[in-house]
Parts: C-alpha cells; structure tokens; sequence
C-alpha cells in the first residue's frame, strides 16, 4: 500500500505498479491531465504543489511527436519559493488501482511518480500523486528559447494530435481558471503567431 505524509515530498518509484488505498488518491494534474483527464473521478479541486514549477522542457516521442521529431509537454522542475498551479483529482474508489495503472502507462516515457502536499484554493490540504519527468530520462530536451521551444511545438504531432493542441488547450484551461504562468503563456503567444503567419503564407 502506498504511504505518505503531507509534510514530506516522498519518490515512488515508477515500477513495479502499486497497491494504493483507495479511500482517497487524488492526482495532479499540471499539463494535458487538466483537460483531458481520460479517467474516472469523484471530485476534483484547484490549487497548487509548493516548490516546483511547469516547463515544456519534456520530449515526447509518441503522444505529441515521433522518434526523431519529438513535440514539447511539460514536467515540473524544482525550485524553492515558487508553486504549480493545477488541478486535483480524486479517483473513484473503485477504480484507483486501475487508473494509477493507466497513468503509469500513459507517463511512461521518464516520469516518476512522486506524493506531494496540494493546497486547495480553500486552503484545505490534501496529498497528491504527481508525475514528473526526471532530468536523465532519455526523453528529456530541457531548455530552450521560446522561439525555439515554439518553434518545435508548433511543427511537431503524434498520435494524439498536434502538439499545439496540447499547448493551447493548456493555456486556455488555466485562463478559464484564472490562474496565470508566464512560462505556459509566452510559449502560447509565440506558438500563436506562428501558426499566424503560417495561415497568412
């Protein structure tokens, strides 16, 4: 059974799949999990995980590009005084083994899994289960200039769809949420313009 704290960040490791409690597991989401969760939940809550921050800075060779091209998603990075604003979902019990299962396959190309605190816009604290990509997978593209990291999500697709869509959608679900990360914006405004001038040629 999975055991955590809510005062210490703890590392799951990825395999071998886990046995959870099913009374409450909740997720985070923070990338393509907030608008397209593609499991079953009983609830769900905005709020943010302390002491990380998102990037684009994983590859993705499947979901949204291809070996030799891969497309941009994010991961979260660490650094102190900052937070990540996104989404908690609570599993349906019934289905939590299940669904951590999926995500396991679904985050498959370097993510690790990892219980962190989660502060609901209520102020309630609750214990979440975050995927974050490690920084040696050999997916890992880490930084770039936001024309270049616009430049590759603009051109890149998988058999999820188009990159973009993936950005966009992001951005678009943390507007309608009120919340802002310059990061996610930036590359939306660069992606945009692209696709722009793109139309216009």
């Amino acid at each position: 059974m999975l055991e955590h704290s809510p005062t210490v960040r703890t590392l799951v490791p990825p395999i071998p799949p886990v046995t959870v409690n099913p009374d409450e597991v909740w997720v985070f989401g923070y990338g393509s999990i907030i608008w397209r969760p593609d499991f079953a939940f009983t609830e769900q809550r905005v709020g943010f995980v302390r002491g990380w921050k998102r990037r684009f800075y994983q590859g993705s060779t499947d979901h949204r590009g291809v070996p030799g091209k891969p497309g941009r998603v994010a991961t979260l990075l660490p650094e102190k005084d900052t937070h990540c604003w996104g989404v908690a979902f609570r599993l349906d019990k019934q289905e939590a083994q299940k669904v951590i299962a999926a995500l396991d396959k679904r985050e498959q190309t370097g993510y690790e899994r990892y219980w962190e605190p989660f502060q609901c816009r209520d102020g309630r604290i609750i214990n979440v289960l975050v995927y974050v990509a490690a920084s040696d997978n050999p997916h890992y593209l880490g930084p770039d200039s936001v024309a270049g990291m616009a430049t590759q999500i603009a051109t890149s697709h998988g058999f999820s769809g188009p990159n973009t869509e993936y950005l966009l959608r992001l951005a678009e679900s943390l507007r309608h949420m009120n919340l802002h990360d310059d990061h996610v914006f930036d590359l939306e405004r660069a992606v945009r313009n692209l696709l722009s001038v793109e139309h216009v040629a």
